[in-house]
């Protein structure tokens, strides 16, 4: 209970997350507006390069340029987004303007057009933005420091970043807010799971309204059903052991009681015999528990192909050896198959067919094996007999009983179907087969 009490919240997962995308965003949305100003800054820039430009080609020029030291030239308050422009103007080859001095530092030759130059200007080393122009015999070059697109960008990007930091706390408080009201439902559908009686599969919770809590009230109820039939089966195999448990244990006891009683005689002896015949046969029982364990647990041998025919023979001579000559060997029938499977499981499954049939029987009862394909293009594995004693359905019995529930787990391990034939072909009467491939009832 502690675990699930310091388990992590969902609600704090998204609210991380949608805040880490907001941030994300954020900081996309910043780095664009940055990129955006500088870009836009410099393009009013050089319009107003070329502007200024085009009004100095015809504007009258009084006079040579003074000659000053730019060393000496005072430190000028610029406006913040208003840079100066500096200017240079010739007049059929001579400097005509140029109060700054820039003509010694532009390089000898600039063409028309934009260029971007790094040039000094007292004692420190900026990037120009120039653009060179010619009319008749003037010829002008105006020029400003672009340093100016940077901070332009900056001062974007902090207007953008400022209210950012004010408004984020409280986004984050109504997406808080949000996403606890969105995940209501879920949260009630939890609270209504808490009152689920698995027992009677009473208790599920009433039609949701959203798609995706409808989605996970469909999966709760198709699990609920999947575990009611697998608990029914479990049912109705702990009845079936029980049934078969119950048979030799109280034979042990009847007849070990008996043969204590009458020690030494035929009657003894005969106990003695019971006593050890039911032993074997509980041995039998949890020997086939074992192997049903076997079957159901993960991993163990891996699946092989299997020839049937040749599978058959080695179970039907085993059984003819366990039975001692009391009954004639079972008919073996069919032509070579194989089938992908785990070899153990298969031939446990054949043998508990093949004991079925003949425990279940009179001894002058004919039985059979028979394997081969079916004309749907299924292969199937069959058991035979005449009926005798058990010509009814299992289900009219009470049940499959250990052996044949034994069987049905594994086929349904191996890939195989499990099936119970109450009118085969004379002169057989019942039967049951293992079925692989092409469904029942498929043309």
């Amino acid at each position: 209970m502690a675990a699930a009490e310091r388990a992590p919240r969902l609600a704090w997962r998204l609210l991380a997350w949608t805040l880490a995308t907001l941030l994300g965003v954020w900081l996309v949305l910043v780095a664009s507006a940055y990129q955006t100003a500088v870009h836009e800054a410099r393009e009013i820039s050089d319009g107003q390069l070329k502007a200024a430009a085009r009004l100095l080609l015809t504007a009258p020029v009084q006079g040579p340029a003074p000659a000053v030291d730019a060393a000496a030239l005072p430190v000028r308050a610029e406006p913040r987004y208003a840079p100066e422009l500096h200017v240079v103007v010739w007049e059929s080859g001579a400097l005509r303007w140029d109060p700054e001095a820039w003509a010694a530092r532009l390089p000898p030759s600039l063409p028309e057009g934009y260029h971007t130059l790094v040039l000094p200007l007292a004692g420190e080393v900026r990037t120009w933005r120039w653009f060179v122009a010619e009319h008749g015999a003037r010829r002008v070059a105006v020029g400003l420091d672009v340093s100016r697109h940077a901070e332009l960008g900056r001062d974007v990007a902090e207007h953008l970043v400022r209210p950012a930091v004010v408004l984020l706390p409280l986004v984050a408080l109504l997406l808080g807010w949000a996403i606890r009201r969105g995940l209501a439902p879920l949260s009630a559908l939890a609270e209504a799971l808490q009152h689920f009686d698995p027992d009677t599969a009473r208790g599920l919770p009433p039609a949701q309204r959203y798609d995706e809590l409808q989605r996970l009230q469909r999966a709760l109820r198709a699990l609920v059903e999947r575990l009611h039939a697998l608990w029914q089966r479990e049912r109705c195999f702990t009845s079936d052991v029980a049934h078969e448990l119950r048979s030799p244990l109280t034979a042990l006891v009847w007849q070990a009681r008996l043969a204590r009683l009458q020690t030494g005689t035929p009657e003894g002896d005969a106990a003695l015999q019971t006593v050890e015949r039911e032993a074997l046969r509980a041995g039998e029982i949890l020997t086939q528990l074992l192997a049903l364990a076997r079957a159901d647990a993960p991993g163990g041998e891996t699946a092989q192909p299997v020839d049937l025919l040749t599978l058959v023979h080695d179970v039907v001579d085993d059984c003819v050896a366990s039975a001692g000559g009391e009954r004639s060997a079972p008919e073996v029938q069919g032509r070579s198959c194989v089938v992908h499977a785990r070899p153990t499981l298969l031939r446990l499954a054949l043998r508990n067919l093949v004991d079925n049939a003949l425990r279940h029987t009179h001894a002058q009862t004919r039985v059979a094996v028979r394997v081969g394909p079916r004309a749907d293009g299924a292969v199937v594995l069959e058991v035979l007999d005449e009926g005798g004693a058990r010509a009814q359905a299992p289900a009219d019995r009470g049940g499959l009983g250990l052996g044949l529930t034994l069987v049905q787990r594994i086929a349904q391990h191996e890939g195989a179907r499990f099936e119970f034939l109450p009118n085969p072909s004379p002169p057989w009467a019942t039967g049951f087969a293992l079925v692989w491939g092409a469904p029942s009832g498929s043309g």
